[in-house]
């Protein structure tokens, strides 16, 4: 059945949860404060002439615009609730400034946030030549993910827009607040410790579905794996000949699944070889919106989805592809449940090396 809209709470209850993805990233991070894993970094080259003050002015525009870049997360008795701060209070103040360097732009990427002293929003701009410039934003996961992004950026450059000629932003209003979206998830989807709530008969299926997943996948690699997870590593970015995309476009539409599905049953078929084993589950984040009121927010929306598949010695790969579909959509017909209250569910292994 489909799930009632977020709608705006008015008036709010004086301490507003944190949302089902917020309360791991809020636990990680009480256990590591300095540290800038959970950062998340949006950098822009901007050319012509460029009014700072302007800029300045649409940063705040935009911290006015969105509650949770003037949110901090401070707890009582361990439990932490989103605090929202006034427009125009010392807290809410965004953390702005023009630096002179390039290892001020690093140092404000690789610096952790105190989230219960101050919002964990900062920007920095940095002149790199005559009409030229970097303008970096760092939100901590609590706050923003990478589907922030484009309304983040999109809402700072509107208000530029206008303040550059002296004008108020005609933003278009707001129906909800991340606040609200949470205080939905707790009202509609209701608490995994109750069976009959809407996460509680989803993890039903969960349980199930992950009964006896291996606890880590095996992969050949050339170095052994730490005793403690460092979380350095890096992106490496392989081209997809035109022709395979298209490829794999035609067999979708052939087999009846989406382009996703011909991917995601490739990269197990890979897995497997490499890990001589026939059980694979593989994760996937999803948006986690789902609402079109959703949608022109910055929050911490997303989730993730273990996507679990098993292989017989003679399966063709449409035998797999049928599986696949019929995994996949069961999985995002039961989306909702956050992944933390999956993990408390099913206990998997805990492990600093890789979890």
């Amino acid at each position: 059945a489909a799930l009632p809209p977020v709608t705006a709470v008015d008036p709010r209850p004086d301490r507003v949860p944190l949302s089902f993805a917020q309360q791991r990233i809020w636990f990680i991070n009480e256990l590591e404060p300095e540290a800038p894993t959970y950062n998340i970094s949006v950098g822009v080259r901007l050319a012509g002439r460029l009014d700072v003050a302007a800029l300045e002015l649409a940063v705040r525009d935009v911290v006015a615009r969105h509650e949770v870049l003037r949110t901090t997360f401070p707890a009582v008795d361990g439990e932490p609730f989103q605090l929202v701060h006034a427009v125009g209070s010392a807290v809410a103040e965004p953390d702005w400034a023009v630096v002179s360097g390039e290892e001020e732009l690093v140092a404000a990427a690789g610096s952790g946030f105190d989230v219960a002293a101050a919002p964990p929003f900062r920007v920095r701009l940095l002149p790199v030549g005559e009409d030229e410039y970097i303008l970096l934003a760092v939100l901590h996961h609590l706050v923003g993910d990478g589907e922030s992004m484009r309304p983040l950026i999109g809402d700072i450059v509107t208000a530029y827009l206008a303040r550059s000629v002296g004008e108020v932003p005609g933003f278009a209003p707001l129906d909800v607040q991340f606040a609200d979206f949470a205080l939905w998830q707790r009202r509609v989807l209701g608490s995994p410790d109750d069976a009959s709530s809407v996460v509680g008969r989803q993890l039903e299926y969960w349980a199930k579905q992950l009964a006896g997943t291996p606890d880590v996948l095996e992969l050949p690699a050339d170095r052994p794996r730490p005793r403690v997870a460092s979380h350095r590593g890096a992106t490496v970015s392989v081209p997809l000949p035109a022709a395979t995309g298209v490829r794999v476009d035609e067999l979708a539409r052939e087999r009846g699944v989406t382009s996703f599905m011909v991917v995601h049953a490739a990269l197990a078929v890979l897995l497997a070889r490499l890990s001589a084993t026939d059980d694979i589950a593989v994760a996937t984040p999803i948006a986690g919106r789902g609402q079109q009121a959703l949608d022109p927010l910055v929050g911490m929306f997303v989730n993730t989805l273990v996507l679990r598949t098993s292989f017989a010695p003679r399966d063709s790969f449409a035998d797999l592809l049928d599986q696949v579909r019929s995994v996949d959509l069961e999985a995002f017909a039961h989306a909702d449940v956050p992944f933390e209250a999956i993990v408390e569910r099913v206990q998997p292994v805990r492990s600093q090396a890789f979890a």
